[in-house]
């Protein structure tokens, strides 16, 4: 059976706290711990945030997450890494961090008997974004990245591209192995100045942009423990030439004068269009109960007159209010009809039948 290692930590042995920077509007950010003794089988992994209450932050037993007690803060902001208590990686996961999560959280553990407190993480969550404009065409762009100065000698810097999925565009020191995780799109176009750990100036220069280069930048400094994080957001614009744009606007307003033009017409196209007369006439006197229907090659009812009277009841919805037939239509002579408002869907052959009883 594991046993819990204790270890007896004086504050002047202590470590000052792991500082963790993110911008507000990130998916998540991650809060380090990991532990490198023995372990007991009921060992207990606790997050805290010790100015909030309750305080507690997340809570991962052996048989799981815990999260009874959780501060509501969080409800569905965090998560640790399944195989934590495996590895020993009690890393935390929280999500969608805003101002408000900016403090100081304690990582400990405990057998149930003594508690161990592996470390502190100083998080800041910031509203600094940086834009950045530039046409394209241009022969370079400098995307801004400042912290203090005379930074320790194992710093590293790495940028990256956000916008889907985490891009490697440059990583300082310019060592080999780092170049094999540089993106291809980025080789040979991207510069850091040398003497950037002396000045805290770790702002990259992006050579030729072009459209395809826009969207999020990240600047994330490792300082010894500490992750510091800064947002660049870069929009490339495409280059116009002037005499594009006049075409473009004159193209735009001949585009409307047609579409106002089109859209008047229609709107009066009954006034210039013809109404169609479709001729029937007999020689004979119909009786006073004979029906007359008319109807297209589709055998729909255009019209119907029956006793005397239009029968509308029995029309196709396709007619509806759009044909007439004379009113003495039961005298010898006409039985014609006029179809009012015609398209081109009207383009059929009809026939009138008249029926006696």
């Amino acid at each position: 059976m594991k046993m819990l290692l204790l270890l007896l930590v004086s504050v002047s042995q202590h470590a000052l706290a792991v500082v963790v920077e993110v911008n507000e509007g990130e998916k998540s950010v991650l809060l380090p711990c990991q532990y490198s003794g023995i372990i007991s089988d009921d060992l207990t992994v606790m997050w805290t945030h010790n100015d909030l209450h309750p305080k507690s932050v997340h809570l991962r037993r052996e048989g799981g997450d815990a999260l009874t007690g959780q501060n509501q803060r969080y409800s569905g902001r965090t998560s640790m890494k399944s195989d934590a208590l495996d590895s020993l990686d009690f890393s935390l996961t929280l999500r969608k961090p805003t101002k408000t999560d900016s403090g100081n959280y304690t990582c400990s553990i405990s057998d149930g008997r003594k508690e161990l407190r592996l470390g502190e993480i100083q998080l800041q969550v910031t509203d600094l974004q940086v834009e950045v404009k530039v046409e394209e065409g241009s022969d370079s762009i400098i995307l801004p990245c400042k912290t203090t100065p005379d930074l320790p000698e194992d710093t590293t810097v790495e940028w990256t591209y956000s916008d889907l999925e985490q891009i490697v565009v440059c990583v300082y020191p310019n060592r080999s192995d780092h170049l094999n995780h540089q993106d291809g799109f980025y080789r040979n176009r991207t510069k850091m100045n040398k003497d950037l750990l002396r000045t805290g100036d770790l702002s990259l220069t992006l050579k030729h942009p072009t459209e395809r280069d826009s969207g999020g930048y990240i600047c994330t400094i490792y300082r010894d423990k500490d992750i510091l994080r800064q947002k660049v957001v870069l929009q490339v614009k495409e280059q116009f030439p002037f005499w594009a744009t006049a075409l473009l606007v004159l193209l735009i307003f001949l585009v409307l004068v047609l579409i106002v033009s089109g859209g008047l017409l229609f709107y009066f196209r009954h006034y210039f269009m013809p109404v169609p007369w479709l001729i029937c006439k007999t020689t004979v006197c119909l009786p006073k109960d004979a029906k007359v229907q008319w109807k297209d090659a589709n055998n729909r009812k255009v019209h119907v007159y029956e006793n005397g009277s239009d029968q509308p009841e029995e029309q196709d919805n396709k007619y509806k209010n759009r044909t007439k037939m004379k009113r003495n239509l039961l005298e010898p002579g006409d039985l014609s009809l006029t179809l009012k408002y015609p398209t081109d869907g009207d383009t059929n052959t009809y026939t009138c039948t008249a029926y006696n009883s």
